[in-house]
């Protein structure tokens, strides 16, 4: 699943309206086969239980509703993050140093990565997100801000496996990977996905910067997942909709309820979608029934305690770690090198 090579790279630069220099181009590196990609998203609706990957939760409206999600009282993780940033953003500054390449994975809309940029001054800007659309707006208005900085976009599912080789130049690079977006991996592909990151890491100065949700009170995470607002709901119902343009299918939102439960024995929120009624689903012209109760796992989210999340990092390769949390052990922020 890891291994590229050039001509299952689908590549092509795209061009920016901006006129300033400073961005130089954004480049589309998907390994995608697209009917494949097809088949394995009917294959997950098809099967029993049902299951959708979460990577298709990021359409347009996807991302504004996971935007909105990150500021609910109920959601500490975007919020403990930055005050364990901003307490402690000297030391991690000192640690990391300044004047590398500064990568950005799952960049969303560049915000968390551009409040480093007067500590870390980057000598360049790597923004790397599966989400095209949003990626260029994005750095449409990051060039404003910073007109002297180098900054290319990569449109990219890196989930498959990091390939960043034609990016890098052969200086150090800092990683960042921040909101806790590794518990979205099994361990062990989190352990193989920090592996290929530590690749990376060839050039002495070089490191990882990561944010990474913990272990607690299962009815705190619980709300984290299923707000009294429910916008949550909303995102997860939003998938149906992607996935109906996707597909040429015909969910109806309405027929699914959200659903978010912690499992203490996996140390994971599990997110589902569950048939509210019996429900009637053409993918790809064929009937799928789905009886009310069944479910369609949509996420998995798993928290680590300190001193496990540290020992997946030591195993991926990285020989340093420092760990920083807030005060009540919500959440913990790691620089490994």
């Amino acid at each position: 699943m890891r291994t590229r090579s050039d001509s299952a790279i689908r590549a092509s630069v795209l061009p920016f309206t901006d006129e300033s220099a400073a961005v130089e181009r954004v480049v589309r590196r998907l390994d995608r086969d697209p009917a494949a990609e097809r088949r394995a998203l009917l294959e997950g609706l098809r099967a029993i239980p049902a299951s959708i990957a979460p990577k298709y939760f990021y359409d347009a409206l996807g991302c504004a509703l996971f935007g909105a999600i990150c500021e609910l009282p109920e959601y500490y993780p975007t919020r403990t993050e930055r005050a364990i940033f901003t307490r402690h953003r000297s030391d991690i500054a000192a640690a990391i140093g300044a004047g590398k390449q500064l990568v950005d994975l799952g960049a969303g809309d560049c915000s968390k990565a551009a409040a480093w940029m007067p500590v870390l001054a980057p000598s360049r800007y790597i923004a790397v997100d599966i989400a095209g659309d949003a990626l260029r707006a994005a750095l449409a208005r990051l060039v404003h801000e910073q007109p002297d900085l180098e900054l290319l976009g990569v449109v990219a599912d890196f989930t498959h496996g990091l390939d960043l080789a034609g990016e890098l130049d052969d200086g150090p690079v800092t990683f960042f990977y921040p909101g806790s977006s590794i518990g979205n991996f099994a361990p062990e592909d989190a352990g193989m996905f920090l592996m290929d990151v530590q690749r990376h890491c060839r050039a002495p100065g070089s490191g990882l910067l990561i944010g990474v949700d913990t272990r607690k009170d299962a009815a705190r995470l619980e709300a984290a997942y299923a707000d009294r607002l429910g916008v949550t709901a909303a995102f997860n119902r939003n998938v149906l909709l992607h996935v109906n343009r996707i597909l040429g299918a015909d969910f109806d939102p309405e027929a699914f309820v959200h659903q978010a439960s912690y499992d203490p024995v996996r140390g994971r929120v599990e997110m589902h979608l569950r048939a509210s009624r019996d429900t009637t689903v053409h993918l790809d012209g064929a009937p799928r029934v789905f009886r009310t109760g069944e479910r369609i796992h949509t996420e998995n989210s798993y928290k680590y305690a300190p001193h496990d999340f540290e020992a997946i990092l030591h195993a991926a390769g990285f020989d340093a770690v420092r760990t920083w949390t807030d005060d009540d052990g919500d959440f913990a922020v790691y620089y490994a090198s």
